[in-house]
């Protein structure tokens, strides 16, 4: 099976946004995993969260043209959420009820849990808490 790598919304809203701080590290990643061939995965909740914030910061051309043009990105796919995502979710929320995830944090983890994913392109905390790591290739 071939590599594959979860990207979380704060990549895509890095990459979307230039000015954002991760931007240069988010276009770096991103690059390298399609240069390496990973099949990079992300959820139509996480493209809810990225549109949400996109639409807030940038306007409403921006939001269309972030969901447009990422699911297009060579080797994206989106994994669609079931109710198994969401019974799953609401595991590991009550888990980590300690923490501060989001549903769509949540949603993500079993996601990735369901994929055998381990890694992940995102820039907060919260994937290293409930066990995920992130993915940081050599420059």
């Amino acid at each position: 099976m071939p590599e594959a790598v979860y990207v979380d919304s704060g990549a895509w809203i890095a990459l979307v946004s230039r000015r954002d701080r991760w931007h240069r590290e988010a276009d770096r990643l991103l690059r390298e995993g399609i240069k390496r061939r990973i099949a990079l995965l992300t959820s139509n909740l996480v493209l809810g969260e990225v549109q949400r914030h996109v639409l807030r910061r940038m306007g409403i051309e921006a939001a269309c043209r972030a969901l447009d043009r990422i699911p297009r990105i060579e080797q994206v796919s989106v994994e669609f959420t079931t109710r198994d995502h969401h019974d799953r979710a609401m595991e590991w929320l009550r888990r980590f009820r300690d923490q501060d995830f989001t549903y769509v944090d949540a949603t993500s983890f079993a996601v990735m849990e369901a994929r055998g994913i381990r890694r992940v392109i995102g820039f907060d905390h919260h994937f290293q808490i409930a066990g995920f790591e992130g993915w940081r290739p050599a420059r």
